[in-house]
């Protein structure tokens, strides 16, 4: 853990959006404090629980997260040892389609301002079909390249089979905690609010204290108009 700051803090800041170095193993103690802490917090049961490495990495396919290109940075393991961290990834949408030519980009101009990326307040799809399991807000919007305080706005999705799904720094939620929602359904915006420097949705997968890989849906990323044209 980083000098300085709270286990929990660090924890919930990484989880949803930093990028920095490899923590190491939790011990058993270190388990314990963090779980205390986060109940402190409010947080759901099992949301940023230290969890072990996976001998063997399980997958679970989800629905597409945006209706537009995307492009996503995935934790590598043993990164991040938080349930909702371990093995996530951080989505930005992909724009600078209008032309022929040039190049795919995450934003328009120099990125300075929220409204200059191709992902803000891009609606955000459900996962799978689920529960909503938890949703927290964070008032505060970042400006480009200045991290917030966390924990971000996010969500929690929870399937039948127990698999649950964190969405984080995303805005505007438009279903409530206990709504059943299906998969590709409008949940909410893209927003910039906790430890992350633009606007991006981090997304993570887990079940009990097992993280889970994720994969995309490419049969209906392909359904998808402005998917299968670029």
């Amino acid at each position: 853990m980083k000098h300085g700051l709270s286990a929990a803090v660090v924890l919930v800041g990484l989880m949803l959006g930093s990028h920095g170095p490899a923590m190491a193993q939790p011990t058993a103690e270190e388990r314990h404090r963090m779980d205390l802490r986060l109940q402190a917090m409010g947080l759901p049961p099992g949301l940023g629980s230290l969890v072990d490495d996976p001998a063997e990495i399980h997958q679970v396919t989800l629905a597409p997260l945006f209706d537009k290109p995307f492009a996503c940075t995935e934790h590598p393991l043993g990164q991040l040892h938080g349930a909702g961290d371990a093995l996530g990834t951080d989505c930005m949408v992909v724009g600078g389609f209008e032309e022929d030519r040039g190049f795919a980009k995450m934003y328009r101009g120099d990125g300075s301002k929220n409204t200059d990326w191709y992902g803000w307040h891009t609606p955000v799809h459900a996962p799978f079909d689920s529960m909503i399991k938890y949703i927290h807000l964070n008032a505060e919007t970042n400006t480009p390249g200045t991290m917030g305080r966390p924990p971000a706005s996010m969500m929690v999705f929870e399937r039948a089979d127990g698999v649950r799904v964190v969405y984080a720094h995303l805005m505007d939620p438009r279903v409530k905690v206990g709504d059943h929602v299906a998969a590709g359904q409008v949940v909410a915006i893209d927003g910039n609010n906790g430890v992350a420097r633009n606007p991006h949705i981090h997304v993570g997968a887990y079940r009990g204290s097992e993280p889970l890989q994720i994969r995309w849906d490419l049969r209906a990323m392909g359904k998808i108009p402005a998917m299968a044209e670029n």
